[in-house]
C-alpha cells in the first residue's frame, strides 16, 4: 500500500513537471522550435519569485513578476537567435541556459550561490496546517495545470495555432503566404517560457529550496522525454509522459534495496533505461504514445488551412 503523501509528492512532482513540459510542446511540438534550454526559464521563474519574496514583495506579484521575467528573457533570446535554424538555435538556447546557471551559482550577492535560498514564503502557508500542505498546493498546481491545458488547447486549435503548426512543417510556405513567421516564433517562444516560469515558482514552493544544482541541462532533457514520449503537438500526451516519467522514477526507488547498486549507480541505470524505452518507442511507435490523435489533429489542421 503507498502511503498517501508519498502519492501526493509523486502526482506533486509529475504536475509541475507537466506544466514545465507544456512550454515546451508549444514551442516544439506546434512551432518546431529547437530550445534545448528550456530549464533557463524554470530557473527565472523560481528565482525570481523567491528574491521577490524575501525583499517583502506580496506572493502573488512575486509569481506575476516571475512569469513575466521568463517571458521577457524568451523575448530577449528570441530576437537575435529565432532567425537561426535548428541545430543553431539548440546550441544558443543551451548555452544561455548554461550562462544563466553559472551566474545563479557565482553571484552570491544575490543568490547565494551554492548555498541557495530558504525560508522564503508560500502561498497561504500560514493558515494551512504544514502537515496539509502538499495536499493544498497538489490542488493549485492541479487547477492552474488544467486552466493552462484548456488555454493552450483554445490558442492551438485557434488560426494562430494553425500558423504555427504551418511553419513548424515549412516555415517558408507560412512566410509566402503572408505570415510573420519571426513574429510568430517570438509569441510561441515568450509564451512558452513564460509557462515555465510558473512551473519554477511552483517547484520554489514545493521543495522549498533552489540552488542552481535544480537547473542543469539535464532537467531540459527531461522535458523533452516526456513531450516525445506522449506525443508531441498533444497536450494531453505531455500530461500522460509526465505522469509515467514519475511514476518510473518513484517506481524505481523501491528497487534500490534489492540492486546491490549505489543511489549514483541507480540514477545512472534509470537513465539508461530511459534511453533504451525511448529507442523502443521510436522504432514501434514514433509518434509518441498518442501520437495517432495528433495526426488526426495535423490532417484536419490541414485542411482547415489549405480552406482559409
Amino acid at each position: 500500500m503507498i502511503p498517501i503523501d508519498y502519492l501526493i509528492t509523486i502526482i506533486l512532482f509529475a504536475s509541475i513537471y507537466a506544466i514545465f513540459s507544456l512550454g515546451l510542446n508549444l514551442e516544439w511540438g506546434y512551432t518546431g522550435l529547437l530550445n534545448f534550454g528550456h530549464v533557463a526559464f524554470l530557473a527565472i521563474g523560481a528565482y525570481a519569485t523567491v528574491l521577490l519574496s524575501l525583499k517583502g514583495v506580496p506572493l502573488v506579484l512575486s509569481v506575476v513578476s516571475g512569469i513575466i521575467l521568463a517571458g521577457l528573457f524568451g523575448f530577449l533570446l528570441g530576437i537575435p537567435t529565432l532567425r537561426l535554424r535548428a541545430d543553431y538555435l539548440a546550441i544558443v538556447t543551451i548555452g544561455f541556459s548554461e550562462i544563466l546557471r553559472l551566474f545563479l551559482l557565482n553571484e552570491e550577492w544575490l543568490t547565494r550561490g551554492p548555498f541557495g535560498l530558504h525560508g522564503f514564503p508560500r502561498p497561504l502557508s500560514l493558515y494551512i496546517p504544514y502537515k496539509d500542505y502538499n495536499l493544498f498546493l497538489l490542488i493549485l498546481v492541479l487547477a492552474t495545470l488544467f486552466l493552462i491545458y484548456i488555454i493552450l488547447s483554445v490558442m492551438v486549435n485557434s488560426p494562430w495555432g494553425r500558423v504555427l503548426k504551418s511553419i513548424r512543417e515549412d516555415e517558408d510556405v507560412a512566410s509566402a503566404l503572408g505570415k510573420n513567421v519571426f513574429s510568430y516564433k517570438i509569441q510561441s517562444l515568450v509564451i512558452g517560457s513564460a509557462i515555465s516560469g510558473l512551473a519554477g515558482a511552483f517547484l520554489a514552493f514545493y521543495i522549498q529550496y533552489i540552488n542552481p544544482r535544480l537547473f542543469v541541462p539535464m532537467e531540459t532533457f527531461y522535458a523533452w522525454i516526456i513531450v516525445v514520449l506522449g506525443g508531441s503537438a498533444n497536450n494531453k500526451g505531455t500530461i500522460l509522459g509526465a505522469i509515467i516519467l514519475q511514476i518510473f522514477f518513484s517506481g524505481t526507488r523501491f528497487m534500490e534495496s534489492s540492486v546491490p547498486l549505489s543511489s549514483h549507480q541507480m540514477g545512472a541505470l534509470r537513465i539508461m533505461v530511459i534511453g533504451l524505452l525511448l529507442i523502443i518507442l521510436m522504432m514501434y511507435k514514433p509518434e509518441g504514445l498518442l501520437g495517432q490523435e495528433v495526426s488526426r489533429q495535423l490532417m484536419a489542421a490541414a485542411l482547415m488551412w489549405k480552406n482559409a
